[in-house]
């Protein structure tokens, strides 16, 4: 008897191992590919849109969606480019981290398998928010970064605005409104993803360099 039981739990470990390796490298593979397709977006996005030095613009005054929480369409309007009939409002570098990811227009969870998707606002109006999965191809390592550090966003209007970190913070998932909120910290620039539990958000808020 007892020698069926420990026969059992070899079974059963050896199961649980398994598939904990199947789920790693399917997560991998998810990883990999967004990363290919953003970087096929990126290449035609920058030839398309060019690269001017940072500067602000005129002022002219589901059931395993863990964004399900965050899905409400963007109010603003900014200008586009289409590749493959997707829709780009720009791209964004973050240089401590060696990131540069073209930004959809139009926020879905499909979407976000591709590239990073503009959540809300603009950078017109220095509300944008800018939400990624973790993979670390995309926005996975947005707590390494450092209060500071600069991030530049590359609009569709050829003009590019440059930001500095102010903070960084966890925010609770069903919280969606949180996430819009300006009463803690006056940012000009969020961009967020979810934690690896999926209950949170990180959230890196920037403000607009002198």
């Amino acid at each position: 008897m007892r020698n069926k039981l420990h026969k059992l739990c070899i079974i059963l470990g050896s199961a649980l191992i398994l598939t904990a390796l199947c789920l790693c490298l399917y997560n991998i593979s998810e990883d990999r590919n967004a990363e290919e397709r953003s970087r096929a977006s990126l290449s035609e996005l920058r030839s398309l849109i060019g690269e001017k030095p940072a500067q602000s613009p005129e002022d002219t005054s589901k059931e395993n969606d863990l964004f399900s929480e965050y899905e409400e369409p963007a109010e603003e309007e900014m200008p586009t480019v289409v590749i493959d009939n997707t829709g780009y409002c720009g791209y964004i570098r973050i240089s401590e981290l060696g990131l540069e990811l073209p930004v959809i227009n139009d926020f879905s969870y499909a979407a976000l398998d591709t590239a990073p998707c503009r959540y809300s606002g603009s950078a017109d109006t220095n509300d944008l928010i800018i939400a990624a999965h973790n993979f670390s191809s995309h926005f996975g390592r947005l707590d390494k970064l450092s209060i500071g550090s600069e991030i530049i966003f590359f609009g569709c209007d050829r003009y590019a605005q440059s930001y500095h970190i102010i903070s960084i913070e966890e925010i609770n998932g069903g919280a969606p409104e949180e996430m819009l909120s300006k009463n803690n910290t006056p940012w000009d620039l969020t961009l967020f993803t979810c934690t690896l539990s999926g209950k949170s958000r990180i959230a890196v808020r920037a403000k607009l360099a002198e």
